[in-house]
């Protein structure tokens, strides 16, 4: 069953968040666009200096950026390497009209999500976002999950650790000697 992107954008905490980084107004905004069709909240820059600022100043608000990977004042990897160190958990897209293996591996190495060679189709954008939205949910589950265990978990210092060791030693040795017993008495 495929679920329309826009409900995979709808999480327990609000609606994703995400920032389109491009030179070029009118893909910056066809992007914006769409990204807003699908439920999401949009934020735009139109150079890397833009980008890193909006990052800056909302640390936790962007979920997701799509950046290019040639503009003024910052280039893709500047914002990449932002984005990642302002927001670790942050999924950062990296899109270029001058892609290259080269770029692209390294783009994977920085941290990049992903990296589209222009110009793409939109479904193209789709599916990476879908997949984004996927690792999401995964990501916020495995958290939860985490959360919950650690709420039933008892809390156990090194000791008291280290006492059920000596304990179990302790009944280890009880068992080999009844053994070594019982064998000697045959």
């Amino acid at each position: 069953m495929r679920v329309p992107l826009s409900e995979a954008f709808e999480t327990h905490t609000g609606t994703v968040g995400i920032l389109i980084a491009d030179d070029e107004t009118d893909t910056c905004e066809l992007f914006a666009e769409f990204a807003r069709a699908h439920g999401m909240r949009v934020a735009t820059a139109y150079d890397g200096r833009a980008a890193i600022s909006a990052l800056e100043r909302s640390p936790k608000e962007f979920s997701i950026v799509v950046t290019d990977l040639q503009m003024p004042g910052a280039d893709g990897f500047e914002v990449l390497r932002a984005a990642r160190a302002i927001n670790p958990d942050c999924h950062v897209v990296m899109i270029t009209g001058y892609a290259t293996i080269d770029t692209a591996v390294r783009a994977v190495r920085e941290g990049a999500y992903d990296y589209l060679a222009k110009p793409f189709a939109l479904g193209q954008l789709e599916v990476v976002l879908r997949r984004i939205r996927d690792r999401i949910a995964l990501e916020t589950e495995n958290r939860e999950l985490v959360r919950q265990i650690a709420e039933r978990a008892p809390t156990v210092t090194p000791r008291e650790v280290m006492d059920r060791f000596d304990l179990i030693d302790s009944r280890l040795s009880t068992i080999e000697r009844l053994l070594r017993d019982r064998v000697l008495l045959k």
